[in-house]
């Protein structure tokens, strides 16, 4: 091999795994071991105190978890990665590095139903407080900063209604304040955007969806842009002050541009606990390697399936940017050359009772609360994943009482419109 950087194709197969030094075996193997042994005690106490890398415990670290980080870090463009037990888990371990009681972020108002829910009550039992913001205005992100604000949070593709983000626009704002900016790239993964390339600090996904693609495993994972300056920064005390935990080393100092993975791993993982099954590590692995393969044949069926439902009687509209019609579709071209994702929604001119009995009548689809599988999946937000918001944050969110969320899958699209036609005929 040269120098030049494998594409991504190559990277989604072989970043960060090699055949096993032992045996040979040329798939990662699962190293489902609690702990392992330390050479001597000089050997440990280096690895305790952060002085050599190596692996003390599976909640910590773990060598099939360590081949996902360094593959999602590849193929986001980041300089180091944390495997956690949930895309849950890897907000709130992001956040905790981040904030301290009293403090402050931005998010956008257009995310997954469980994130604002997250947001808006389990974080006040730490003291972090949300300010909402209007996806589509970046001036009200910054309108929303104050003193006490840490960081600026939204999703590449916004969960449900496949909104593309301006993720320029925001990351502009978040440099004028000199405060992060976090992106959750699930619904996109790095085939179809990687917000590094738009000026993130820091990216976040659930890798239960189309990372693992074949809803069989959740799990979690934070990437490290290695871009933003936490040295000398006060505000930022995880990274920048000395730790006790670890003889006053600053993190920031001493591990340099992956000082915020570091920090999650060794403050937040080690002390929370929210660790990744390397089990689950393992099947996340092989669903990669067919990522460039699935996001484009989801790319292309959701187009085909949202084309004909643009244009069905019983639809009153449809939100998918790769529509040339969508308010979004210029951000798309802008952001998501290769297609807009699987996933979007529409509404039903009968309102929620139909959507109700939408999901009911469909065969093909799976009435699930998932997404990114390799087979198509429905849900009717508003009674399900959205159900404990207001009906205002319902509406803000796109997530109304009229509105279906399709995932469309790697079935013929002809298959799927025929089943869609049957349960709204029905």
């Amino acid at each position: 091999m040269t120098d030049r950087l494998p594409g991504f194709n190559t990277l989604a197969i072989h970043a960060g795994a090699a055949p096993d030094a032992s045996t040979g075996a040329r798939a990662t193997p699962i190293y489902q071991t609690t702990s392992f042994v330390f050479d001597d005690v000089d050997h440990a106490a280096s690895l305790f105190g952060l002085q050599a890398f190596g692996n003390i415990y599976t909640r910590i670290t773990n060598p099939t978890n360590a081949v996902l980080e360094e593959r999602i870090a590849a193929l986001e463009g980041g300089t180091a990665a944390l495997a956690v037990a949930s895309g849950h888990a890897a907000e709130f371990l992001t956040m905790h590095a981040l904030m301290q009681p009293g403090d402050e972020f931005v998010a956008s108002n257009k995310l997954y139903g469980g994130s604002i829910n997250q947001f808006n009550h389990a974080y006040k039992n730490f003291g972090w407080s949300v300010a909402w913001a209007d996806n589509d205005d970046p001036a009200s992100f910054e309108a929303a900063i104050t003193p006490r604000t840490k960081a600026i949070f939204c999703e590449s593709i916004a969960n449900p209604g496949g909104v593309i983000t301006d993720i320029k626009a925001l990351s502009d704002v978040a440099k004028k304040h000199n405060i992060p900016l976090v992106v959750d790239n699930t619904m996109a993964t790095p085939y179809l955007i990687r917000p590094f390339e738009h000026g993130a600090d820091i990216v976040v996904h659930s890798a239960t969806k189309f990372l693992g693609g074949h809803g069989n495993s959740i799990g979690g994972l934070i990437v490290d842009g290695g871009s933003f300056q936490w040295a000398g920064d006060a505000r930022y005390p995880m990274m920048s002050q000395p730790r006790p935990e670890y003889s006053g080393m600053v993190l920031a100092e001493t591990f340099g541009n992956f000082g915020f993975a570091i920090a999650c791993r060794v403050l937040g993982l080690r002390d929370l606990g929210p660790a990744l099954s390397p089990f689950n590590a393992f099947l996340i692995l092989n669903g990669i390697e067919t990522l460039p393969l699935r996001m484009q044949r989801h790319s292309d069926n959701a187009l085909v399936v949202a084309t004909h439902l643009s244009q069905h009687e019983a639809v009153a509209w449809v939100s998918y940017p790769g529509l040339e019609t969508d308010r979004y579709h210029a951000l798309a071209k802008r952001y998501t050359p290769n297609g807009a994702g699987a996933v979007f929604t529409f509404g039903l001119k009968g309102g929620y009772e139909a959507g109700v009995k939408l999901v009911s009548n469909l065969q093909l689809f799976s009435h699930l609360a998932n997404i990114g599988d390799t087979r198509s999946l429905v849900i009717h937000p508003a009674s399900t994943t959205h159900r404990q918001l207001t009906d205002a944050q319902k509406t803000a969110a796109g997530a109304g009482p009229e509105v279906v969320r399709l995932s469309i899958g790697l079935e013929d699209p002809a298959d799927l419109i025929e089943d869609l036609d049957g349960a709204l005929r029905a």
